[in-house]
């Protein structure tokens, strides 16, 4: 199952959608998430665990996908 981490901005009233923790600070920086990368990494995010900064709400889950089917074509 593949990961998700939101990223709820407080003050701006933004939502940012990653697929890693890694990837957050791609685009916003440790003042605006209110964490470094180096806590969020070791804060131990779990699938459905919510962690509250003064800044942000960051949330994590998994994503839910349709199985994929194969087709076999056949050639005559």
């Amino acid at each position: 199952m593949s990961k998700i981490i939101h990223v709820h901005l407080i003050g701006k009233r933004k939502d940012y959608y990653f697929g890693s923790i890694s990837a957050i600070y791609t685009v916003l920086t440790p003042d605006d998430v209110g964490a470094t990368k180096n806590y969020l990494l070791h804060a131990g995010l779990s699938s459905g665990s919510t962690m509250f900064t003064r800044k942000a709400i960051i949330k994590q889950a998994h994503i839910i996908k349709c199985p994929r089917i194969v087709q076999i074509s056949q050639t005559i």
